[in-house]
């Protein structure tokens, strides 16, 4: 069989309208993560179809006051849509020349507001409601977009990154970091 970024090419005599459909149930809400969220993304592992056609779709669902915590797509931009709620949002852009090095831009969402999330550069949301959840929907520009955690990557990889080489990179007391892969390793490998 060939094989394109990774996934099998169908004979073109054997697709069907299934290769392209999912029942996914976007409709529905979703149990949020212990930060408040959920994730549920229909990429190509999902819809066979998608394959080499650069898109997938997020449905994000946040508790009162949760969030998507900090992380990147290495592989896709994101157009987010809200569709219910409010949504704090922002990105930092890439290391450039001062004095426009890690800038940070942001913006308060409403129900309808679009935002748009450039490929691989951090980014978050969050829900400032302390009283009602908040849904989004996420266009991402490849059938595969990746994500990175950035607290999960950082404090819970396996094995774990070096106290030392952490507490010089965020100068702080080893002991902090120590504390903080405790609090992610707990979470990711149990």
């Amino acid at each position: 069989s060939v094989r394109v970024n990774g996934f099998v090419c169908k004979n073109p005599m054997e697709v069907n309208a299934d290769n392209f459909f999912k029942a996914a149930a976007l409709d529905k809400p979703r149990v949020t993560n212990k930060v408040g969220s959920n994730v549920t993304l229909i990429n190509v592992m999902q819809i066979a179809g998608l394959n080499t056609l650069g898109i997938s779709i997020a449905r994000i669902d946040y508790a009162p006051l949760g969030q998507n915590p900090p992380h990147t797509h290495p592989r896709a931009t994101e157009i987010l849509t809200v569709l219910e709620g409010t949504l704090y949002v922002g990105f930092v852009t890439s290391n450039q020349p001062a004095p426009n090095r890690n800038k940070f831009l942001s913006k308060v969402l409403n129900k309808g507001d679009v935002f748009v999330f450039p490929a691989g550069l951090i980014h978050f949301q969050f829900n400032p409601n302390p009283h009602k959840p908040a849904i989004a929907i996420a266009a991402l520009s490849s059938q595969n977009p990746g994500a990175i955690t950035i607290a999960n990557a950082v404090f819970g990889s396996d094995p774990q990154i070096s106290d030392d080489v952490l507490a010089k990179a965020f100068q702080v007391e080893k002991n902090t970091i120590d504390w903080l892969q405790a609090q992610f390793w707990e979470n990711n490998h149990n």
